[in-house]
């Protein structure tokens, strides 16, 4: 898909089936999550999305999270090939880290902005080329969602109820029409979802 004023911008995240992105212990209670986002299906769907894209964009608790895990996975012989192309992308691609308080970027190849999400993507969309994405930051969806400035999301929905924490879609985002554009479902129920948006 090719935004018709530039490049694509998409996002990724697992959600729950009660729509929650982690549980109710903090930024790091995912493990709801764990038994599904290593499965055949989740690691095939992390190589569709990260395929065609050229910039990534985090908020910052993710990059200082995926900062203390991908970067060893890229070299890491004995890891899933999936894993470690997923991580040698990460660590060799343009990063853009959406931070208040951050003064240098945590990362190689990785700048800090401190600017709302949504002039922040404007500004890339309008250069370079090949698709931006969103790597698991609520916190830079929620604003994208609500500026329709996103054109895809990938989405792994896991069966599970988690029943506290943050749910990614709160009420007040407009609204708007997604197309299915791809579904695989995984052996323990897990759902690997595209969805375009229709324009």
């Amino acid at each position: 898909m090719t935004h018709p004023t530039g490049r694509t911008v998409a996002a990724n995240i697992s959600l729950s089936l009660d729509g929650r992105y982690r549980g109710p212990e903090g930024p790091g209670d995912f493990g709801a999550f764990l038994p599904y986002v290593a499965t055949d299906t989740a690691r095939d769907h992390m190589s569709r999305m990260c395929a065609g894209a050229t910039t990534a964009v985090l908020g910052r608790v993710n990059a200082e999270g995926f900062l203390g895990y991908w970067p060893s996975v890229a070299d890491d012989k004995a890891a899933d090939p999936r894993d470690r192309t997923y991580a040698r992308w990460l660590v060799d691609t343009e990063k853009v880290v959406l931070s208040r308080t951050l003064a240098t970027a945590p990362w190689p190849r990785a700048r800090t902005v401190d600017a709302p999400a949504t002039d922040v993507v404007r500004e890339l969309r309008g250069t370079g080329d090949g698709e931006i994405l969103v790597n698991s930051s609520a916190s830079v969806i929620r604003p994208l969602l609500a500026a329709d400035l996103l054109d895809r999301l990938y989405l792994l929905v896991v069966p599970v109820i988690v029943g506290g924490g943050p749910r990614l879609l709160d009420d007040g985002l407009p609204g708007s029409t997604w197309t299915l554009t791809s579904q695989v479902v995984g052996e323990q129920g897990e759902v690997a979802a595209v969805y375009d948006r229709a324009r």
